[in-house]
């Protein structure tokens, strides 16, 4: 990936430093101000409470500027690609071998995709021709402590191992592949198979792919809630990072589409956020929802998913909390973090 100058590194380094300030030291004081009366905790009482709080206002502020600032400030993420667009364009439009990448000439991205900006990524990942580059660049600072950081993945592959030994994988919604290539390492005799809906994510997937000489891998332009496969195609449907960025309407429709293209016995797994019932957590993650433009979270958070699954048909249903880092999950861990969970449901063999 093209170096974009020391001035570029500082400047996200910084950002990301703020952050780390953001969420390990902002993040306990706020808990501390608005989650201190015991008798009525609710996220309407922790809500009042923020609005006398100084330090939520400066904690809700912080989490919305660094990320804006990131792709949109004098050394943002967005204007400093720009100059490279020629050649990085040239990368993503290379030749590829037959079958690495299929695209659909006259494909529309679903509307709730493509009508806010999600993340704050401005134009969102299914404009500029450079989206997928500059979301790539942006995964990389997209959490403190995850920066440099791949391992999530191999971990939430340790989790599809304790389950089954696919052979044959759909990664729905894999974005420019960073989900997708894993499984190639950790399944290497899997066909591997990755959707979504942006063309310039897809692209760069692809390039990655022939440029790492990825094998048993091909990406194809698709919505999740409907694919060209046929039924029956693969023994493990997944996504990571997905569904929160989907209506509950599309998210059963993904569920139930998951069910046709699943052999008997075969499992969908899925790695996402949902908090837990304490209010704290919901009134934390509600709040990002609406300050990093995700208004899908809540409704995720608030919709019956073990039962979307099983009245698409699904056994063995499990929603579990996952550790994305060590001692993540610790009690003394006091910083802010996703509220990560894996999604398992298996197709009943009869």
């Amino acid at each position: 990936m093209k170096h974009l100058g020391r001035r570029f590194d500082a400047y996200q380094s910084f950002l990301l430093g703020c952050k780390t300030y953001w969420s390990g030291t902002l993040y306990p004081q706020v808990r501390q101000e608005c989650d201190h009366d015991s008798n009525e905790r609710s996220l309407e009482s922790i809500d009042e409470a923020s609005r006398e709080s100084v330090t939520f206002r400066y904690y809700a502020y912080l989490e919305r500027h660094l990320q804006r600032m990131k792709y949109s400030g004098r050394y943002g993420i967005v204007p400093m690609h720009e100059p490279f667009r020629s050649e990085l364009e040239k990368r993503l439009n290379q030749p590829l071998p037959d079958g690495l990448l299929t695209l659909e000439p006259n494909f529309v991205p679903p509307a709730y995709f493509t009508e806010i900006d999600i993340h704050q990524h401005p134009g969102g990942t299914c404009g500029d021709t450079l989206a997928g580059v500059v979301y790539e660049r942006g995964s990389r600072s997209m959490w403190p402590g995850g920066s440099k950081d791949r391992g999530l993945h191999p971990r939430f592959n340790a989790v599809v191992k304790s389950n089954c030994e696919p052979n044959r994988i759909l990664d729905m919604g894999c974005g420019f592949g960073k989900s997708t290539q894993p499984f190639t390492f950790d399944f290497p005799a899997a066909a591997v198979t990755g959707i979504d809906v942006s063309e310039p994510c897809l692209r760069l997937a692809a390039a990655t792919a022939f440029e790492d000489q990825t094998r048993n891998i091909q990406f194809q332009q698709s919505c999740a809630e409907e694919t060209p496969f046929s039924r029956e195609s693969f023994d493990l449907t997944t996504s990571t990072m997905l569904l929160h960025e989907m209506p509950p309407k599309a998210i059963r429709a993904m569920i139930q589409e998951s069910f046709r293209l699943l052999e008997p016995g075969g499992y969908t797994i899925h790695l996402d956020y949902s908090a837990d019932e304490d209010p704290f957590n919901r009134f934390v993650h509600y709040g990002h929802s609406y300050r990093n433009n995700e208004p899908y979270m809540r409704p995720l958070n608030e919709m019956d998913l073990s039962g979307a699954f099983c009245n698409a048909g699904f056994e063995d249903i499990v929603i579990e909390p996952f550790e994305e880092a060590p001692n993540a999950l610790s009690a003394e861990n006091n910083a802010w973090r996703f509220p990560w969970v894996v999604v398992k449901a298996r197709k009943p063999v009869n």
